[in-house]
């Protein structure tokens, strides 16, 4: 995300192993975004986008991750877990209504 608020792409950082990078992404929205909003971190490979939903929750949003159950690959999900990123964590199905009622219930 770029400071006026669109998305770009970059291939920065150079050390960075994936492309694109859901990490880089948090980060940025974090870094950009004014007041809150809901990160959610679903099925996938490796550990992208674990450490950009913590900064996203220390930043006082609410973040989702996708359970162990219902992923087919709990990688992501398992890492943002480990480090206490999600403020919850929740099957598949039950993610979009938990963002709707997240939203009735705030100024999100």
């Amino acid at each position: 995300m770029t400071k006026n608020l669109s998305f770009d792409y970059a291939e920065q950082p150079a050390n960075c192993l994936y492309r694109p990078s859901i990490d880089v992404l948090f980060q940025s929205v974090a870094k950009h975004w004014q007041g809150s909003g809901i990160g959610v971190l679903l099925t996938g490979m490796g550990r992208d986008g674990a450490q950009g939903l913590k900064v996203l929750r220390d930043a006082g949003w609410h973040t989702i991750a996708q359970n162990q159950e219902t992923c087919i690959v709990y990688g992501m999900p398992k890492a943002a877990v480990e480090l206490k990123a999600a403020v919850e964590v929740l099957p598949v199905d039950a993610i979009a209504s938990a963002c709707t009622k997240i939203l009735r219930m705030s100024a999100i």
